[in-house]
């Protein structure tokens, strides 16, 4: 095989699985986790395919070796580093309130600030697309024992890697990662303003034991959800709806219940004034 056809190949593949990621968003929209999963073995088929085309070939030029390692292969290799992260981040995530997750959005955006810290020669380097140290970074069996390489360096496959396209591979995927991770943080304060804004115009202006007693009425008759739902729950839902503070609702029902002039003293007032105003209505 020649470099023009490996190159066509690898462009292929890119191409197919841009579609299959794509066609795995669509099934699997309502299921983040799955959705990830999928990604990540679909990716994995094709870096696995990469991988054994490179085991036999031989490129005819530094150049293109170059190429490959530097502008080919850390396309593939940083997919899989972004779906990898958004289900570890999807998994871990806080379930404790929308500023208990901005706050681990920015905890792992600052784990991305980390790493360009980390890197800042190299980044600066690939940044400016400079190419006189690329003979270095991205030329197989090239290892500087001087240069700043992690100690996992020395399980990788000779002939699938170089020192530096796993550099580029991440920086590829944190740009994803963080325009993922602004995006979230952004809808994080959005939803935390809404909640402090979304506030109903309606106050409720009768004495609290009356709308307490309408309430447990209407609560006893399963008018709320069916009934699958817990008292306090539709009072705190009322007490927000209405801007009022019901307080002790359990101690304001037993007083109700044992009133001296009975239990539904608001309801008999509510049915009484309703009847009054169909009445009239039917005099006009």
């Amino acid at each position: 095989m020649d470099t023009i056809l490996f190159f066509k190949k690898c462009k292929k593949l890119q191409d197919g699985l841009e579609q299959n990621l794509e066609l795995i968003e669509f099934g699997c929209f309502d299921n983040k986790v799955e959705y990830y999963e999928k990604c990540l073995m679909a990716i994995d088929i094709v870096i696995r395919e990469i991988k054994l085309m490179i085991s036999d070939f031989d490129f005819s030029t530094a150049a293109d070796e170059i190429y490959f390692f530097k502008n080919l292969k850390p396309l593939f290799i940083s997919q899989f580093i972004y779906y990898s992260k958004l289900l570890s981040m999807e998994a871990a995530k806080p379930n404790a309130g929308q500023k208990s997750l901005k706050e681990y959005y920015s905890g792992e955006l600052e784990m991305i600030k980390s790493f360009y810290r980390e890197h800042i020669d190299f980044y600066q380097y690939y940044r400016i697309n400079a190419t006189f140290l690329d003979q270095k970074y991205f030329i197989r069996n090239q290892f500087d024992i001087k240069m700043k390489l992690k100690s996992g360096m020395y399980d990788y496959d000779e002939k699938f890697a170089t020192s530096h396209d796993p550099i580029v591979a991440q920086i590829l995927a944190n740009d994803r990662l963080e325009k993922y991770l602004l995006k979230s943080i952004k809808e994080s304060e959005e939803h935390v303003y809404q909640k402090l804004t979304d506030q109903s115009s309606l106050t409720w202006s009768a004495s609290k034991v009356s709308l307490i007693e309408l309430i447990y009425a209407l609560y006893h008759m399963h008018c709320f959800n069916g009934g699958n739902i817990e008292l306090s729950e539709v009072i705190k839902s009322v007490e927000k709806f209405l801007n009022t503070d019901l307080g002790n609702f359990h101690k304001t029902i037993f007083e109700i219940r044992n009133r001296k002039q009975g239990p539904t003293k608001f309801l008999h007032l509510i049915t009484d004034n309703l009847n009054q105003h169909f009445m009239n209505r039917e005099g006009e």
